[in-house]
């Protein structure tokens, strides 16, 4: 359950670059332990956002805490070290003939190759989260050889190695077919259920759909504003989300998860008259 101590508080935020306002006076507070959200359409201000929280990129202006420690007051290569970003398949290349459990095991030292020396700890704790994302029996095979979405289990695992107490998942499910999304979700779902002390988890995405059930708290963003934050009931619904995306949509809510249907009659307001 999430605690009172807070993982991440944004005041103010406001990002510019050549005289541009990428994101404009957001606010937000996301509690440690808590499974968040940062949702909008492309080029809302999600990434930037998630570049802020992790130190990469410094506000114009407003005030920035993570993990209790305020940026300004901190050395953010040391914060960095409790913080795991696990991005889309692509953004980081691994030697090809890497192991599945050696990639893993890179996560130890935030490398892209095994160029320290590995303990037997470490072997057990990198063997362990393969069991729990499901890829046991993929350790001894080339990591070139699983699919993306062994893959992406495969890279949240090397995040956890070092039990992170914020792990940010930027969109985690991108290219991925049906089943391979589904896989990925319901391994960070379970990753979340079964730890006694899960770390805060950051969802970035535009996609309803992919929200974890487990998630307590949604920033919607627009046009680098904070269109809506609170709780998903309240920040998942149909007339705020055809707010943000401009067209109506309806959003149901079915199995503790969250589904947008769009009726042809919006198909017809973006296209024109569907051919008969």
């Amino acid at each position: 359950m999430p605690s009172e101590q807070p993982a991440i508080e944004i005041r103010g935020v406001t990002v510019k670059r050549a005289n541009r306002a990428i994101l404009r006076n957001i606010n937000w507070t996301v509690p440690a332990g808590a499974c968040a959200a940062i949702l909008g359409p492309n080029g809302s201000g999600k990434s930037t956002l998630a570049r802020v929280i992790m130190g990469q990129m410094w506000p114009s202006c407003g005030e920035v805490t993570v993990l209790g420690e305020k940026f300004g007051q901190t050395d953010l290569n040391q914060l960095r070290e409790s913080i795991r970003l696990v991005q889309s398949i692509g953004a980081v290349e691994f030697d090809p003939d890497e192991t599945t459990l050696g990639v893993v095991l890179t996560g130890f030292f935030g490398t892209v190759g095994l160029y320290h020396a590995v303990t037997p700890a470490m072997q057990r704790i990198a063997n362990r989260l393969l069991g729990q994302v499901g890829l046991k029996k993929e350790a001894n095979q080339p990591y070139r050889t699983l699919s993306t979405g062994e893959r992406m289990r495969c890279l949240i695992a090397r995040a956890l190695v070092v039990q992170p107490r914020l792990l940010i998942l930027d969109e985690p499910t991108a290219a991925l077919d049906l089943l391979a999304r589904e896989q990925v979700l319901a391994t960070v779902q379970q990753l979340i259920h079964r730890n006694h002390h899960p770390p805060t988890v950051l969802m970035i995405t535009h996609h309803v759909e992919e929200l974890l059930p487990a998630t307590t708290h949604v920033l919607l963003l627009k046009a680098g504003k904070s269109f809506a934050c609170g709780k998903p009931k309240e920040v998942l619904r149909s007339e705020v989300l055809s707010a943000v995306y401009d067209f109506p949509v309806q959003v149901l809510r079915r199995g503790g998860r969250y589904w947008v249907h769009v009726h042809l009659q919006a198909w017809k307001e973006l296209s024109g008259p569907l051919s008969r």
